[in-house]
């Protein structure tokens, strides 16, 4: 199975016009978020429909030093993942993703959770960032894209991985994250296929 991408190249930088966050002249600023293109193919002939999961494996495990003026987040502390983009029960007569399509903005308090023509959104992890703040918590569904600490001293890197599966539509419940899909599509992945971008809002930042 391939996966493949017209807006960025393969371990390359994502444009910032796919990034939540961009470098502002007094710091970071929301950013164009658009969804990037994504296309795959060579999937087994017993598919009945897609999964698709973009994850930054690369955010701190603790937020103290975060966009902390004064300090940097470590090189060498612990990372998590971060889910940016959770999308299940794409038909299986789809097979890309143009530009756009599931983001075309950063939306405060998120985008909504559900079927669209493309799938069903699940919640990305700006819900869980953002839940305690009054005027940005919801549930942030469908496509939002990078925006990583700007004092972090390392490179972030966003796998994007598309699951062939051997059922139309996955068990999950209504209001369903990165996690609950990982674990119901064990026992029914009959391929999958991945595709990396790093972004960085720290100029020092390193792989």
């Amino acid at each position: 199975m391939r996966l493949g991408s017209r807006s960025f190249a393969a371990n390359g930088r994502i444009p910032e016009e796919f990034a939540a966050g961009v470098r502002g002249e007094a710091g970071p600023v929301p950013g164009p978020n658009q969804s990037p293109h994504l296309a795959w193919s060579d999937f087994p002939s017993g598919t009945k429909s897609f999964a698709l999961i973009c994850h930054d494996r690369d955010v701190p495990s603790k937020a103290d030093d975060v966009n902390q003026p004064d300090r940097k987040v470590p090189y060498d502390l612990p990372r998590v993942d971060f889910y940016h983009w959770v999308l299940v029960d794409i038909p299986v007569g789809v097979t890309s993703l143009e530009e756009g399509v599931d983001s075309e903005s950063f939306v405060p308090k998120g985008k909504p959770l559900g079927p669209t023509k493309h799938g069903r959104r699940g919640m990305n992890s700006y819900g869980d960032w953002f839940a305690g703040d009054p005027a940005m918590a919801g549930d942030y569904g469908g496509w939002d894209g990078p925006w990583p600490p700007s004092n972090d001293e390392r490179l972030h890197h966003y796998v994007f991985t598309i699951y062939a599966l051997d059922v139309p539509a996955l068990d999950v419940p209504e209001r369903f994250g990165g996690s609950e899909v990982l674990a119901a599509i064990k026992g029914h992945v009959l391929d999958s296929a991945s595709w990396t971008g790093t972004y960085a809002l720290c100029r020092d930042a390193r792989p």
